[in-house]
């Protein structure tokens, strides 16, 4: 008899699968799970303290190196001259309080120009605060950020108020300086009202030399019309000055000029107020007797004739005005208080005019 071995399975065993992995395998995922998490946990505390440490380092560089001191000249020009070295300009940045760390700036300078160690010559304007690195940089690469300045000047103002609105635009303007200018080469009403685009960093001899030139190349449009006139130029740009401040309209200045012209062929003195805003600034609202007795070459109501220079600076019209006045009986003229003009014959009719338009 035939016996064969017959292998008894379990009857959940299947011969064509293998066998499963021991139940405590998911606990084995698991911790591994965890440790990896563990470990990126790890890495991102070294990543994130690295970077809190790196950005910590940059905000106490740019604290106490790299931002602008706070005496920052803000408005002021840098002029940075030819031939000048990055230790001669780094040591001047440093005692006009534009920087604060020669060692950064230099180092920035180097790494911004490639070695190289260049500084570009130039006047550098400083319109706002900057950091050592924005410095560095325009001072590498010759940024001067320089641009013009609209100004304008009305016609009929004097060189003192000029003055006053150019140093109130320029900060390194000189007003002594170029009054002196002005006074010294005789430029009173020669310093022609227009509008102007300065540099910052303009000196007070361009600025005279800018606006005589611009005189200059105004008048030669009715140059032929003075000479006509018969008058010289010094003359009708004086009486101009005067007109100026005295008429706003064509008219009235041309009928004015006629008035004022006629004063001076008959030995009459002027009498325009006009003349005390050269002398003191004062207007006619604010002129007291002792004003009108003022003892200068200027006052109009002692002296006769033109002043001993233009009063102010006209513009073309007034010039204009000067050389074609209106021929008329008036002698005598004011201005009411809402800027209309009266004229007069003689001094009683003048009287009146005064009682009914300046009460």
């Amino acid at each position: 008899m035939l016996f064969h071995k017959i292998n008894i399975m379990n009857e959940n065993e299947n011969p064509n699968i293998s066998m499963e992995p021991p139940r405590r395998l998911p606990f084995i995922k698991l911790y591994n799970f965890i440790s990896i998490l563990w470990l990126g946990e790890k890495r991102r505390r070294i990543i994130t303290n690295t970077i809190l440490g790196f950005a910590s380092l940059i905000v106490f560089l740019y604290v106490f190196f790299w931002s602008a001191p706070r005496k920052f000249p803000v408005g002021s020009i840098y002029d940075l001259k030819s031939g000048q070295t990055l230790s001669s300009t780094t040591e001047s940045l440093v005692k006009s309080n534009v920087i604060k760390s020669d060692f950064w700036f230099k180092s920035f300078v180097y790494l911004f120009s490639l070695g190289d160690v260049i500084v570009v010559e130039g006047d550098y304007a400083l319109h706002k605060k900057q950091s050592v690195l924005t410095l560095a940089w325009r001072v590498s690469h010759g940024e001067l950020d320089i641009v013009p300045i609209k100004i304008t000047i009305p016609e009929g103002i004097n060189s003192y108020e000029i003055a006053d609105i150019l140093s109130n635009n320029f900060p390194s303007f000189d007003r002594r300086v170029f009054l002196n200018l002005v006074d010294k080469n005789k430029l009173e009403g020669y310093l022609f009202p227009d509008t102007y685009f300065f540099m910052p960093n303009i000196m007070e001899s361009e600025v005279a030399k800018i606006m005589t030139d611009n005189y200059k190349e105004k008048i030669k449009k009715v140059i032929d019309d003075i000479n006509e006139f018969g008058k010289s130029e010094s003359d009708v740009i004086k009486m101009a000055s005067i007109i100026e401040d005295e008429a706003r309209t064509k008219e009235s200045r041309e009928i004015i000029a006629g008035i004022l012209w006629k004063r001076i062929s008959i030995g009459m003195a002027l009498q325009v107020d006009s003349s005390f805003k050269y002398i003191n600034g004062k207007t006619t609202a604010t002129l007291s007797t002792e004003d009108l007795n003022t003892d200068s070459p200027y006052n109009s109501y002692t002296r006769r004739g033109l002043p001993p220079t233009p009063i102010s600076n006209p513009g073309l019209e007034a010039i204009k005005a000067t050389i074609n006045p209106i021929k008329t009986s008036y002698l005598y003229f004011l201005t009411d208080n809402n800027g209309n003009m009266h004229y007069a014959v003689t001094f009683e009719e003048h009287v009146a005019n005064k009682f009914k338009y300046l009460r």
